[in-house]
């Protein structure tokens, strides 16, 4: 594969994934999106803990696709999670167990709002 094509495949994996990242986190704030921000919270939670089983807690395949497109353009040093990376990119030292114990408490609490939204509001029309 060429550079130009790992160099864009860097960049869609970025894009998707922090566009991912703030649906996760503010989805729940739209009647129209309730069911889909649900769903993409029980994706992620899936990734996590199910198939985390298998590959370790916390598992994401994008993250792990963007690693290997990284690895192929020479970058080698790189943390097991997405948020940590997102962090140093930032300028932020964080640690891997503050990164994960951040991310999980965002994670559930926005798990609690997007049932209770979706719980109020079943039934009616968006």
């Amino acid at each position: 594969m060429s550079t130009g094509m790992l160099q864009f495949l860097d960049f869609a994996f970025s894009a998707l994934h922090l566009i991912f990242i703030l649906f996760v986190l503010i989805g729940w704030l739209w009647n129209p999106l309730l069911r889909l921000h649900l769903a993409a919270l029980l994706l992620t939670g899936f990734s996590w803990f199910v198939l985390g089983l298998r590959y370790g807690i916390g598992y994401c395949p994008s993250t792990e696709w963007h690693w290997r497109v990284k690895y192929r353009l020479g970058e080698y040093d790189l943390p097991h999670s997405y948020i940590e990376y997102l962090f140093r990119g930032m300028g932020v030292p964080i640690d891997g167990d503050t990164a994960d114990a951040l991310t999980a408490t965002v994670f559930f609490g926005v798990f609690a709002l997007s049932v209770l939204r979706n719980l109020r509001t079943r039934g009616r029309k968006p």
